[in-house]
């Protein structure tokens, strides 16, 4: 499963810079941006990441009482990262048990070090190959491999399989978003699909092909960066004939 995270900075050219390093190492998913320590704190609180991006060059006293005060709420506190112009806060940010310290401008080794650093010390879960549907009394358990695609129907949920079958939850789509493996990405309002099944991503008719099936599911502009990423990451373990 992914890692989550969050960041907190009111610039928006550095929250992007800094999705655009994370997205390279595939198993980190941006749950939220905020621009000051009240928001920034509400959205620990209601995401619950295990990474918070703390840009500390403005306000910094502000976030370390923020980080203070969330042990107030819960036991399951996050990551803390600080991001700073200089080392000015750093010794604040070791007392207050930040995880690491990143001067800015991003230097990509002290990323990857910190990426190792955490992978280490958060080990990734393993991903359930079976899923449970449950309706009433009756509890039916599919292999997740074997779903081509989730489509919204209502306030259900229909899971295609790859034999053609239908299978029928009555839960929202947004409910499976988070359960489903990594291998799993929304990219309609309507439609989480399998990326182990496409096969061709066309941007000019906002389309995705599936493999073996003359199915295409439409992506819509909400989840374009979902689309994004994940044509890095497909072209990243294929064969390129681009020049």
């Amino acid at each position: 499963m992914a890692y989550t995270y969050s960041i907190i900075d009111s610039d928006p050219t550095s929250n992007l810079r800094l999705q655009h390093y994370l997205a390279e190492y595939g198993s980190f998913k941006c749950c939220s941006v905020a621009s000051n320590s009240i928001e920034g704190l509400n959205d620990i609180l209601k995401h619950s990441p295990d990474i918070v991006f703390i840009n500390l060059n403005d306000n910094a006293r502000s976030y370390f009482l923020m980080t203070v005060e969330l042990h107030q709420y819960g036991n399951c506190i996050p990551v803390f990262i600080g991001l700073s112009h200089s080392k000015a806060h750093a010794y604040e940010a070791i007392k207050n048990n930040f995880f690491d310290y990143w001067l800015l401008p991003y230097n990509e080794f002290d990323i990857r070090k910190s990426v190792l650093r955490l992978k280490k010390m958060m080990p990734e879960e393993v991903a359930p190959q079976t899923l449970c549907l449950k309706s009433y009394r009756d509890f039916q358990y599919i292999n997740t491999n074997e779903i081509l695609y989730l489509k919204a129907d209502n306030n259900a949920t229909e899971f295609i399989m790859r034999d053609g079958t239908i299978n029928n939850a009555f839960k929202t789509l947004k409910t499976f978003e988070r359960q489903m493996p990594e291998n799993f990405i929304r990219i309609h309002q309507s439609y989480i699909v399998n990326i182990n099944y496409i096969s061709r991503i066309s941007y000019g008719k906002a389309i995705c092909t599936l493999k073996n099936h003359k199915q295409h599911l439409p992506f819509s502009k909400s989840y374009r960066q979902n689309i994004d990423n994940l044509k890095k990451m497909l072209t990243k373990n294929a064969i390129s004939s681009l020049n």
